[in-house]
């Protein structure tokens, strides 16, 4: 009978370490896939981009931003809007240039990009004329940079929209 007392006085202990394993597991998992779904553009607080109800989310690639004076590309001042707009020529010189040198700087293109050219994404400000924009779109075509986006705001569909 003293036999079957000790046996009964035994508490389990719960290791730990595979459950700690698994929420590890469970925290990068969750990381990994919040962080797929999200790009960032990093913006001057003198760019007020619009807005769109696309869910659409951008790819990753060189950024030109212009706001109400200046032209950036990549962090880089190229030139000023009032030279942008100075300018009579369909392109503006100091944009192709840089986007040239970049291009040059960069991978060599893939059967995708030599199709429909290297992928640019710009960052204008609400308040730019459509001239000003036209000529960086035309700049970024001459520059081989045919790919496009425009960066927006995204704002929910409002009812009206979906027709519901």
């Amino acid at each position: 009978m003293a036999r079957h007392r000790g046996r009964l006085n035994f508490v389990p202990k719960l290791n730990l370490v595979p459950l700690i394993d698994c929420f590890t597991l469970l925290i990068f998992f969750l990381l990994i896939n919040y962080s797929a779904e999200v790009e960032v553009l990093h913006t001057d607080k003198s760019v007020k981009l619009p807005t769109s109800i696309s869910d659409t989310l951008p790819k990753e690639n060189l950024v030109v931003m212009v706001n109400a004076t200046e032209i950036v590309v990549s962090g880089r001042r190229v030139g000023s809007v009032s030279d942008l707009m100075a300018n009579t020529a369909s392109t503006f010189e100091p944009l192709e240039a840089e986007l040239k040198y970049l291009a040059s700087k960069a991978a060599p293109l893939n059967d995708e990009e030599k199709t429909n050219g290297r992928s640019i994404t710009i960052l204008g400000d609400k308040q730019i004329p459509y001239e000003q924009l036209k000529k960086l779109m035309a700049t970024c075509v001459a520059a081989d940079y045919r790919n496009i986006s425009l960066a927006v705001m995204h704002k929910e569909a409002s009812n009206k929209a979906t027709g519901g």
